[in-house]
């Protein structure tokens, strides 16, 4: 990975990146008033994880010096843009812990003012509508290796270019029939300055301005322009965003500003096994594949937020990865790294078991009666005598300021199915019929007397024994190797639990042609779980530390105490180390 510039600096740190470093020489020469960065996303989409690292930088380098940031959609094809998106973007930005300058903007808004920067242009000579087909412009573009050939229309009189561009504007013209073109230069080595189009025709109603026009600026047109008009100082993209910077450059020069804007390009955030394709990932979403742009295995955010990621684990995420001036691939487990990191000392902890084994505490009511004498004095617990449970009160998490809850002890308890292995494998610590006594977590040491299998020789049953005088210690001499997990069976509450892997098998799944055929048949799995009560009863979106299993949320949509639904955002822990 070539983008770890920044994983080992403390928090308080500046942070040092080449962008940083030449804002902080303007703003040493003064060369600015005012810091004024944006982030212009296209409303034809949910924000994606690549969003957030330019999210992060465009905020945080306006945060950093003083400045502002705006919000700013490029909303110039309204044919795939839509109104849902747009407030989702809201959504984003403010659910990472960013807040943008004033209202947001829309280039939308600045249609008049482009219509007229067009004109201006033909006027200047600099334009002229083309009325080949548009398979015509693009073959005659030419390549890398040859010239391109002019438009006939390209050396018509100004006179004759603002009529064309006026029976453009009143609708005279079908989409595709009629496009506006800067001209530049068709013999220029970058194939973005061979008189590329700036209008084109689209009888399409938009979203802001309704049916007003009927033709529609270009992206590459209406960006920079758009930059100059909120007077934005350092306009960032992403690197693939290079080539285009001479027309941006031309552009915002021909019109004329005392100081134009300037583009600055930083490497794309690439992660292995995952997209950052608008494009390909509505098609997941189109297709059925996922099930919706919020899905928990979808790199958006909206899908990130559902699976339980954290704002602050993102954030840190993007600072450990930096920002380079050249491409690399960032490896997945940093990510969850940096979201772990951010889980630890925030969530309570619960116990849930997964894939339930019943066990039979056969001296359950004997061994319990006498917990008042035999109880530790670290063992907060109460007897219900009518529901024969012993209700254990347990810390949320080691920081005992985030409270306690109660746990239900019963005479049938489920733990995890690979607690129990009649053939187990080497190093195995847990129990098989020759190891046989456990400690059950906050409890007493179980030891199995008896296990039952069905007609295909599978485990489902368990009988045991508890030890009276071990709960909650270990009386001298007393010394049980494990501790495992439970849940009552009697009062535990059945759960489904979704586990994730990447929603991709190949480590670049851009490069596959089929999106199909990139796809993991693994990226999810229901369980049926079973969890204590106090995890079922929690608000929706509540995180938890699952213990010895994971980190998982509440579904924010589908969580209820009757049907508790929880996703997994995280593994407990992981052998990944930053490097």
């Amino acid at each position: 990975m070539s983008e770890h510039s920044s994983n080992n600096k403390p928090k308080d740190e500046p942070k040092n990146d080449f962008i940083r470093n030449m804002i902080r020489e303007d703003v040493k020469t003064q060369k600015y008033k005012q810091i004024v960065t944006r982030f212009p996303p296209e409303p034809n989409g949910y924000l994606h994880l690549g969003h957030v690292k330019s999210i992060c930088l465009n905020f945080g380098v306006a945060e950093e010096f003083n400045g502002i940031c705006h919000l700013r959609y490029d909303d110039t094809n309204p044919t795939a843009e839509k109104q849902d998106y747009i407030d989702n973007i809201k959504k984003d930005v403010h659910w990472l812990g960013f807040e943008w300058a004033g209202k947001a903007l829309h280039a939308s808004s600045y249609f008049d003012q482009l219509y007229a920067w067009a004109i201006q242009l033909i006027e200047q000579g600099e334009a002229y509508v083309d009325l080949q087909m548009p398979e015509q412009i693009k073959d005659n573009r030419g390549s890398y290796k040859e010239a391109g050939t002019a438009s006939p229309q390209r050396d018509a009189s100004v006179a004759d270019n603002l009529q064309l561009f006026n029976d453009m504007k009143n609708g005279k013209y079908a989409d595709g029939k009629a496009v506006l073109r800067a001209k530049i230069d068709m013999s220029d080595a970058n194939m973005n300055m061979r008189d590329p189009i700036v209008y084109r025709v689209m009888h399409q109603e938009h979203h802001q301005t309704g049916d007003k026009w009927c033709i529609y600026p270009m992206y590459d047109f209406a960006h920079p322009l758009s930059d100059a008009i909120e007077g934005i100082t350092h306009s960032l993209c992403t690197l693939e965003f290079e080539d285009h910077r001479p027309f941006y450059d031309w552009i915002v020069n021909k019109i004329g500003f005392e100081q134009p804007p300037h583009q600055y390009e930083f490497s794309r955030l690439n992660v292995d096994h995952t997209l950052t394709s608008k494009r390909k990932l509505k098609q997941l979403v189109d297709e059925g594949i996922v099930d919706g742009w919020d899905d928990p295995r979808m790199p958006t955010v909206a899908g990130m937020r559902r699976r339980g990621y954290t704002p602050e684990g993102l954030r840190d995420f993007c600072d450990r990865v930096g920002v380079a001036k050249a491409d690399g691939v960032v490896d997945m487990r940093l990510l969850e790294f940096s979201i772990r990191q951010s889980l630890d000392d925030t969530t309570a902890r619960g116990m849930a078991v997964l894939k339930p084994l019943k066990v039979t505490i056969t001296n359950f009511s004997e061994a319990v009666s006498s917990w008042e004498s035999q109880k530790a004095d670290s063992v907060n617990a109460r007897w219900d005598d009518e529901s024969q449970t012993l209700w254990l009160t347990q810390p949320n998490h080691p920081n005992i300021d985030m409270g306690e809850r109660e746990i239900p002890f019963t005479e049938t308890l489920y733990i995890d199915q690979g607690d129990y292995e009649i053939e187990p494998p080497a190093d195995y610590k847990r129990l098989s019929p020759e190891k046989t006594e456990i400690r059950l977590r906050n409890t007493y040491v179980l030891a199995v007397t008896e296990h039952i299998t069905n007609d295909k020789g599978q485990v489902i049953e368990l009988k045991a024994t508890i030890d009276p005088a071990t709960l909650g210690n270990n009386p001298e001499g007393r010394k049980v190797k494990g501790v495992i997990h439970w849940v009552s069976a009697s009062l535990g509450v059945p759960a489904t639990v979704r586990l994730y892997e990447s929603l991709f098998s190949v480590e670049d799944p851009s490069s596959v042609s089929d999106v199909h055929a990139a796809l993991n048949p693994n990226s999810s799995t229901e369980l049926a779980a079973v969890v204590e009560p106090s995890l079922a009863n929690a608000e929706a979106g509540t995180r938890f530390q699952f213990e010895r299993e994971g980190y998982f949320i509440s579904d924010v949509i589908e969580h209820s105490s009757e049907y508790p639904v929880f996703n997994q955002i995280v593994s407990l822990r992981d052998s990944y180390k930053p490097a």
